[in-house]
């Protein structure tokens, strides 16, 4: 978030003007990355896309995303915790399609699950949110360093029994 399209232009070999022919400020050009990303979230969602089980397909979807976040920290970080990418959008008073279709599926997951029998008398937004939250948790913990009270060999293990954990108390409601 510190840098700046002078910095930008200097590490790709561009001048500043030539970034400014394509992206107003800085702002834009994260938020033109900030899109990019979510491209390769979705993709790793499709991934999981084939499972019929609708909860074994939710429980994918989860495994999906955090290794996604843990793969593409830098990406992660600007897709969910850097706020420039989002100021791109208050300026034009857009809504946040890449969160809205990346929730949407995740939503639609959800909704298979309910009419599966799964999740009954919760509603759709409230499990989606917690879903998405508790996983986000994850990810964001470690990479904002939350994790290093534990051994540097047992974070990422220690992170995926947790969301395994997670898994077990979502069949179970």
């Amino acid at each position: 978030e510190k840098t700046s399209i002078r910095n930008i232009a200097d590490a790709i070999e561009y001048s500043p003007g030539t970034i400014y022919l394509y992206f107003k400020d800085k702002n834009e050009l994260l938020f033109a990355l900030h899109s990019e990303s979510f491209i390769g979230l979705i993709k790793s969602f499709e991934a999981v896309a084939y499972i019929e089980n609708p909860m074994d397909q939710l429980i994918g979807m989860g495994e999906q995303y955090l290794r996604y976040g843990l793969e593409n920290p830098e990406l992660y970080d600007l897709m969910f915790l850097m706020i420039s990418p989002i100021e791109a959008l208050a300026c034009s008073d857009d809504i946040w399609e890449d969160g809205n279709r990346a929730f949407g599926m995740l939503k639609a997951v959800v909704q298979r699950c309910l009419d599966a029998g799964h999740f009954k008398g919760y509603d759709l937004d409230d499990l989606s949110m917690m879903v998405w939250a508790t996983v986000h948790g994850l990810v964001t913990l470690h990479l904002r360093k939350r994790t290093l009270m534990f051994d540097e060999s047992e974070r990422i293990p220690r992170l995926i029994r947790a969301l395994e954990l997670f898994s077990q108390t979502l069949k179970s409601l």
